[in-house]
């Protein structure tokens, strides 16, 4: 294998050396016109328009008016193309102001969740694609280089802090995930998501025992589940739970009983 400017790129897959521009584009036989961009930019919007699953080799070459062969000059398989989309649509972090203001730790990790939460939530298909391993796609290493920016003055060790970034990127995911299951279930019913939950409430009504279901009965009782769902608030909910189990790490770790250099014991009130 070859990079851009003939030096070896070792044992990179495809997919990697495509998403960072090591791989020489074939000199003959690709349509005039085509070009990876056009590619990566037409099957994101299939998978806007239909799901990632609509996504196909032989769709991508429909939509561009060109043979399906012609395609594989430039995408060696599905899920190189499926790298190369989730790069276009997640794309590069913005800079983070709470970096830039001297906000803290918890500032600017709040400020790089929301900012990844959104882009998941404007292409909430990026969700339905395999993760292949750990991050290794340039826009992937920016989000994971800016989180860990974020508590380089927490006091952290590097362990913890890459502890840190999972748990909160697998939150943001979650949530993304929940909301685009959600709106799956609207699409499929025809109703809207208040109608959705009405009819769960329902449901549940006819069904849970208060002597099997104290708990869930009690909820139904307290009209919980008639309020509004509010997607922001549980993030901000979440987020703010977590973050004080991060906070807690951060006060055991100065005091040298927390962290992968200290045992993590139970996490007590501040």
């Amino acid at each position: 294998m070859t990079d851009k400017n003939g030096s070896g790129t070792g044992d990179l897959p495809a997919s990697l050396e495509a998403a960072w521009g090591l791989r020489n584009r074939p000199a003959k036989g690709p349509k005039p016109g085509l070009s990876l961009e056009r590619i990566v930019a037409a099957a994101v919007g299939i998978a806007a328009a239909d799901g990632i699953a609509a996504v196909s080799m032989g769709k991508v070459a429909q939509h561009l008016g060109v043979s399906t062969m012609s395609l594989y000059r430039y995408v060696s398989a599905k899920d190189e193309l499926y790298v190369l989309m989730q790069e276009a649509a997640l794309g590069a972090p913005e800079p983070l102001a709470a970096l830039a203001n001297g906000a803290g730790w918890r500032a600017a990790l709040t400020e790089w969740a929301a900012a990844q939460r959104s882009r998941y939530h404007a292409h909430l298909w990026a969700l339905r694609i395999p993760i292949g391993g750990p991050p290794a796609s340039p826009n992937s290493i920016a989000w994971w280089e800016q989180g860990l920016q974020a508590l380089e003055d927490s006091g952290l060790g590097e362990g913890d802090k890459t502890s840190v970034i999972l748990l909160v990127s697998n939150f943001i995911r979650s949530e993304a995930a929940m909301m685009s299951d959600l709106a799956a279930a609207v699409l499929a019913r025809g109703v809207s998501s208040e109608e959705l939950m009405a009819s769960h409430e329902r449901t549940l009504k006819r069904l849970v025992d208060p002597e099997r279901h104290p708990g869930i009965a009690r909820q139904l009782e307290s009209g919980v589940m008639s309020e509004p769902d509010d997607p922001e608030y549980e993030f901000t909910f979440g987020m703010g739970v977590l973050l004080d189990g991060v906070a807690a790490l951060i006060r055991r770790t100065a005091e040298g009983a927390g962290g992968r250099d200290g045992e993590v014991g139970e996490v007590k009130s501040a």
